[in-house]
């Protein structure tokens, strides 16, 4: 115990040693943030409050998960095991396969890359009902744009089917309204990038691959659609930890007001002017 709260401040100790509830921390560069996200997984560990597959920690890159599972393995004299740190794309990929056929996957799915992505989709070009966006011309113009556009609406937890219904919605509006032949334009290509999105996914879908993208919102869709499933990640991680909170979507912060259920025992750490995001 002593070696856990080495060092440490009355604030951070103050942090670490918080049983129930929720808790927000809020601090600037070089305040050991992330190192009070590791003192209190040990300290949750000895305490006995959690067993080391009760803890849910999660983080954006694969460098700072790999430095939060080193830190956390230095805490703990015997090691440990099955603590549930990752990125959030990396969490979602795990629960997908654990739980791929309930999800309608081959659960040896295979993820594919930007790169790949854009191959698949010039794969399946003249599958997608495009006229605007499949320019005589250039084809093949505007594929990163579309797939780039498909993960950002994931990103924001709008679904192929969401997306669809507000374009079909926006195009029934403007020809309700008086003649707009911009409005009319822009209703007539936002209802085809929809379409293309609704394909995309059921294309994908169909060979059992996943893109960066769905690897995180395929498994959102997954909790929400089977309670049974979310129930049993509800019941086993009893804390939840996440660092850089201020970088989180709003699919990602959905997940985790999913996952914290009625125990609500889940930790924020973040630094507000560090929001690379905020530009959006």
């Amino acid at each position: 115990m002593d070696k856990i709260l080495a060092g440490l401040n009355k604030e951070q100790i103050q942090a670490v040693t918080h049983q129930d509830g929720p808790l927000m921390i809020i601090a600037g560069a070089g305040t050991g943030k992330t190192r009070m996200i590791t003192q209190r997984i040990g300290w949750l560990i000895n305490q006995g409050l959690a067993k080391t597959d009760e803890i849910l920690a999660l983080t954006f890159t694969d460098k700072a998960a790999k430095e939060m599972q080193e830190r956390v393995d230095i805490l703990m004299p015997y090691g440990y095991t099955d603590i549930w740190i990752f990125t959030f794309h990396a969490f979602g990929d795990r629960v997908l396969r654990e739980n791929a056929l309930v999800a309608g996957l081959n659960p040896d799915f295979k993820v594919l890359a930007g790169p790949e992505a854009a191959v698949f989709f010039r794969e399946h070009l003249f599958e997608f009902a495009l006229n605007y966006y499949r320019p005589l011309a250039e084809p093949t113009r505007f594929i990163e744009a579309l797939i780039s556009f498909f993960s950002r609406a994931k990103d924001e937890d709008i679904s192929a089917a969401d997306y669809l219904k507000y374009a079909q919605d926006f195009l029934i509006q403007v020809k309700a309204g008086p003649l707009d032949q911009a409005n009319e334009e822009l209703a007539v290509q936002q209802l085809e990038v929809a379409g293309a999105y609704v394909k995309y996914q059921e294309l994908l879908a169909k060979e059992s691959l996943v893109d960066f993208g769905n690897q995180f919102y395929l498994s959102l869709e997954l909790l929400r659609q089977h309670p049974l499933v979310l129930r049993h990640y509800q019941k086993q991680f009893k804390y939840i930890l996440v660092d850089e909170f201020q970088d989180t979507n709003f699919a990602q912060f959905q997940m985790v007001k999913l996952l914290a259920g009625c125990l609500k025992n889940i930790t924020v750490v973040g630094d507000d002017d560090q929001c690379i995001y905020r530009w959006r």
